[in-house]
């Protein structure tokens, strides 16, 4: 971050390790978008189908947006590099221009905390394109202290799915995280 503000928190893969090879070797990176004329090229690539289903997006620690198709993995769309931020995103075309229609942090392969919104917003400001003030949907991931599973806590429900242990009020997924300053 600029300015000398606190470190962001870069996420690792903490998925299954046999998928992130998997999807590394099928499918590559995904696409980087720079620009509002990277953008309208990558859209214009895609069919008015895929363009109304929501992609896979990473936000690479260079603060860069990349998009791959939905059904893409997170790990594949990244590189199978850390990440300032991840889930999935919807894009709108209103009054001649591109924006943003929604935005998640939902990626069960990084579970990046809501407070990834940050880069998110920067890496979409950038290019720029017009964008919601938050995450639309947001998801929050837990790691359970007892079984080790991740979680995704729903209707503030801090209990493990797994073994009904309990679950911690603050991100844990992955405590070897390293922060990472722009």
């Amino acid at each position: 971050m600029l300015g000398g503000g606190p470190p962001e928190r870069g996420y690792r893969y903490v998925g299954p390790a046999e998928l992130a090879v998997t999807a590394r070797q099928s499918t590559g990176p995904g696409t980087r978008i720079a620009s509002v004329a990277d953008f309208e090229s990558w859209a214009a690539l895609q069919s008015p189908a895929e363009l109304a289903e929501p992609f896979t997006y990473v936000v690479g620690l260079d603060g860069r947006l990349l998009l791959a198709p939905r059904r893409s993995e997170h790990v594949a769309c990244a590189g199978g590099a850390a990440v300032l931020g991840a889930g999935e995103i919807t894009f709108v075309h209103e009054s001649g221009r591109w924006a943003v229609g929604e935005v998640s942090n939902q990626s069960t392969g990084y579970c990046p905390d809501v407070t990834s919104w940050p880069a998110v917003a920067r890496a979409l400001d950038g290019i720029p394109l017009r964008r919601p003030a938050a995450f639309t949907h947001e998801v929050v991931f837990r790691r359970c202290p007892a079984c080790s599973e991740h979680n995704i806590v729903r209707e503030a429900d801090f209990v493990c799915v797994f073994c009904g242990g309990e679950l911690p009020a603050a991100w844990n997924v992955d405590d070897a995280a390293r922060s990472v300053r722009h």
